[in-house]
């Protein structure tokens, strides 16, 4: 309700409101009943009656008839005209302009008139749009304009929309066609206007996007420039703070190795604890593509038989958890030889070893890290650790060196007996060995070191093979190795233009051979055939990790490497020495023996100790010279030197090359340090000789101890599949049946060394006897035995059993032939 007037009248909106609609309502109706009356409308003629027709009026009734019909007529077709445009609601616009005094407009307004405001919008709207397309011609739909003409509420307009009004024509399909030709909307009404308007909005649109895409780049740029140096920064922030604690704890090594070296003697005289740690600190892509690296850690777990000092309590860090079956055995093993033991968390006054696994090597089960990684993340190991060498003197003694050794001395406070991780790693390859043994005046294979390119390695073979025509057989080492696993090897004789240099160096002789002229022609045509010789005739070691020589060239290059020359000789004896680089700069020599091969002189398996291949004397100058050296390089703790020895047939004399330098507890060391304790002998370096003491029982029964010699044969690496088959109660069953097991009282027989309960595929074997023919046919008799007690005609088998055996049997032959000569 509102106010009307002075006088505060109201007036009521709502009933004007009803009073609208009813009339509306009223007015629509009328107008149906008037178009129904119109539609419906029937012709109605008038009717004369002639009550006066005589036949003297014919000829005047026959002029009224024909008047009549006339009229009639005429009355007819305008009614039916009238009803034709009643029922026609179809109008023309022609160029957007509606005559409004043509017939068929003028018949749709009256008929629509009731309507007629709501029906002029609508067609304002429609015009309007044909003139903006320019449309000549548009026929509309009366009827249809009619129903969707919308109504005004409240006087507002409702605006239709342009598919709203085209569907207004009955000649639609004619008019969306023209419509929607391009720029047929520039031809109507306004075009000029509106092509200027659309013309200057797509220029805006373009000007903006291309600025908003602008200023988007550049705040991308900006924000990852910004984050960019951000990571930058925090990342040279980490490093620094890195650096500075490597640093820090560097200098900490440096001063407990002082300390160390200051009160060696004191300590390696009274009781200490020495924390075995035997990682293997390679590098990442080399773990990541050796398979079963736990194991491979594990193999010095012989490292527990160090207890054999009674002043030595050993807590040994294992790469995997144990099961108690090996648990017990090692156990036992110490147990029977004198020797306390533990491998509960605490260790008693009267257990002098302990078996520690980190958590880490739960957590990174596939990483493939070296062990001293692993124990750098078990806080839990490290502070059992702590608490058991507390008030002790202790140090670690590690393995391959790697930069976490620093930071586990670091956080136990303990010193590291071995040279920093760098010396070691610089040191420590084959490159790095050829260098050591060329600065101690060794004799090494004609060869090169540090190849990285491959170029260099094609000009390097050509050279090489050019200035020693003799040597039948070249070596490609990677510089980070253990022992001569990952090798390959290349003949000359397969090389198409060998032949011809043979009967080059023939002709010019052994003095014109080496002239700088005769040497350019030969290597040219070597250049042109080694990439092809190298692809189709490198064979790997049987023991490489790698399957095919592109695989093992990639690493090659990428880690660097040495080419060198296999000693020209069908009987090479390989021999292996480990020393000890005392803090104090003493020197002791630990263990030596000729190595024993699997598949090929680069595949060692073990070792024969005592060496029986180099005198004596010999050895120790070689073994001094080298320990020399490595001291000036600032190499501590143990060093394994592996020496190739051969009859060189130009001179018949013996000759000693220098192959292999590792730095680091070796597994030879560790298993003659089980050998050692489950004999209780000694190795003699002055004699050459493995004592042991044998009691003797006299008539006063007083007992005596008579020292007598010892040959060991040691298997480290004794492979086979069919042991996963076995529990390891169930081996040592079929062993103990077989006889195969060793005898306390003799000091002889078979020690056995286990490394893993999961696969149990590869173990350690070690055969004690009173000569070197008894230790090798008892060797060589286990692994026989072994091998037919597991073989499976179901399974196909991998093993290294056999080709040992081989092996043994041939030097079986050659001992029996040089006695034979020794005899003649």
């Amino acid at each position: 309700k509102i106010n009307v007037g002075e006088k505060g009248a109201t007036l009521d909106i709502k009933v004007l409101d009803n009073a609208i609609s009813r009339t509306q309502h009223s007015i629509r109706r009328h107008a149906d009943d008037y178009l129904k009356s119109v539609n419906k409308q029937q012709l109605v003629l008038p009717f004369f009656i002639f009550t006066n027709f005589h036949p003297k009026n014919a000829e005047k009734n026959h002029v009224l008839w024909l008047y009549f019909l006339a009229q009639s007529t005429s009355y007819l077709f305008a009614l039916q005209d009238q009803s034709a445009d009643v029922h026609t609601s179809t109008f023309t616009i022609v160029k957007g302009q509606i005559d409004p005094m043509t017939k068929d407009f003028i018949c749709f307004k009256e008929k629509f008139s009731w309507c007629w405001s709501s029906v002029v919008d609508v067609l304002e709207d429609l015009t309007k749009l044909l003139r903006e397309f320019a449309v000549p011609l548009a026929k509309v739909d009366g009827e249809h304009l009619i129903q969707i003409c919308p109504s005004s509420d409240y006087g507002w307009r409702k605006t239709l929309s342009k598919a709203n009004l085209f569907s207004l024509l009955e000649n639609k399909g004619d008019v969306l066609e023209l419509v929607s030709r391009p720029g047929q909307r520039y031809r109507g009404e306004g075009g000029r206007d509106v092509a200027a308007t659309r013309i200057q909005a797509c220029w805006r649109r373009y000007f903006n996007r291309t600025s908003y895409l602008c200023y988007h780049r550049r705040k991308k740029a900006a924000e990852v420039i910004s984050l960019s140096w951000l990571l930058h920064y925090q990342r040279c922030q980490v490093k620094k703070a890195l650096q500075e604690k490597r640093f820090r704890q560097l200098e900490n090594y440096r001063n407990r190795a002082e300390h160390l070296a200051a009160n060696w003697k004191h300590i390696r005289s009274s009781k200490r604890t020495i924390i075995h740690i035997p990682s293997l600190g390679f590098s990442q892509s080399w773990r990541q593509n050796t398979r079963k690296y736990d194991i491979l850690q594990n193999i010095q777990i012989t490292r527990l038989c160090d207890i054999r000092d009674e002043n030595v309590e050993v807590i040994y860090i294992c790469p995997m958890h144990l099961g108690e079956d090996i648990l017990q055995y090692y156990d036992n093993f110490l147990r029977r030889n004198g020797a306390d033991s533990s491998t509960s968390q605490d260790l008693p006054c009267n257990k002098r070893f302990l078996i520690l696994t980190p958590e880490a090597v739960d957590h990174f089960p596939t990483r493939n890290m070296c062990l001293s990684t692993l124990l750098k993340y078990s806080p839990c190991t490290l502070k059992q650790i702590k608490r058991q060498i507390r008030g002790k003197q202790a140090y670690i003694v590690g393995g391959v060196g790697h930069e976490d050794d620093l930071e586990v001395a670091d956080e136990l406070d303990v010193p590291v007996l071995g040279p920093e991780p760098a010396v070691s790693q610089l040191h420590g390859t084959k490159s790095g060995g050829r260098r050591i043994f060329s600065e101690a005046g060794l004799e090494v294979p004609p060869g090169q070191g540090d190849v990285y390119a491959l170029n260099q390695l094609h000009e390097t073979l050509a050279e090489l093979i050019a200035q020693n025509i003799h040597i039948q057989r070249w070596l490609f080492k990677i510089n980070v190795q253990r022992g001569g696993r990952d090798t390959a090897y290349c003949d000359v004789c397969h090389l198409r233009c060998y032949s011809w240099a043979l009967r080059r160096y023939q002709h010019f002789g052994p003095d014109l051979w080496h002239a700088v002229w005769v040497q350019e022609t030969v290597m040219l045509k070597y250049l042109e055939e080694i990439p092809e010789w190298l692809i189709y005739y490198t064979q790997l070691a049987e023991s490489s990790r790698f399957q095919s020589w592109s695989e093992f060239l990639k690493i090659f290059l990428r880690q660097g490497g040495v080419v060198e020359a296999y000693p020209p000789s069908e009987n090479v004896t390989h021999v292996t020495v480990d020393m000890l680089l005392e803090p104090s700069g003493e020197v002791t020599i630990q263990s030596w023996g000729d190595q024993l091969h699997g598949y090929c002189h680069l595949d060692i398996v073990g070792s024969i100790i005592p060496k029986t291949s180099v005198h004596l004397e010999t050895l120790h100058s070689i073994c001094m010279r080298v320990a020399y050296v490595c001291q000036q390089n600032c190499i501590m703790g143990y060093v394994s030197v592996g020496l190739a020895t051969f009859v060189d047939h130009s001179t018949m004399k013996q000759k000693i090359w220098g192959i292999d330098l590792d730095i680091g507890f070796s597994d030879q060391l560790a298993m003659t340090q089980m050998v050692l304790m489950a004999t209780g002998g000694t190795l003699d370096w002055h004699t050459g000789c493995f004592e042991v003491s044998m009691p003797v029982k006299e008539k006063c029964s007083e007992q005596e101890h008579l020292v007598d010699s010892r040959y060991a044969v040691i298997g480290i690496h004794m492979f086979h599949s069919n042991l996963s088959m076995l529990y390891h109660s169930m081996f040592f069953k079929m062993c103990k049946f077989n006889c195969i097991e060793f005898n306390k009282k003799e000091n002889q027989g078979t020690v056995f060394a286990l490394y893993d309960s999961s696969e149990r595929c590869t173990i350690g074997m070690i055969a004690v006897s009173e000569d070197l023919q008894g230790a090798l046919v008892t060797f060589a008799q286990n692994l026989s035995v072994i091998h037919q007690e597991i073989l499976s005609s179901k399974k196909e088998e991998e093993t290294n059993f056999e080709v040992v055996i081989t092996n043994i049997e041939n030097m079986l032959e050659m001992i029996i032939q040089n006695k034979n000569q020794l005899m003649d």
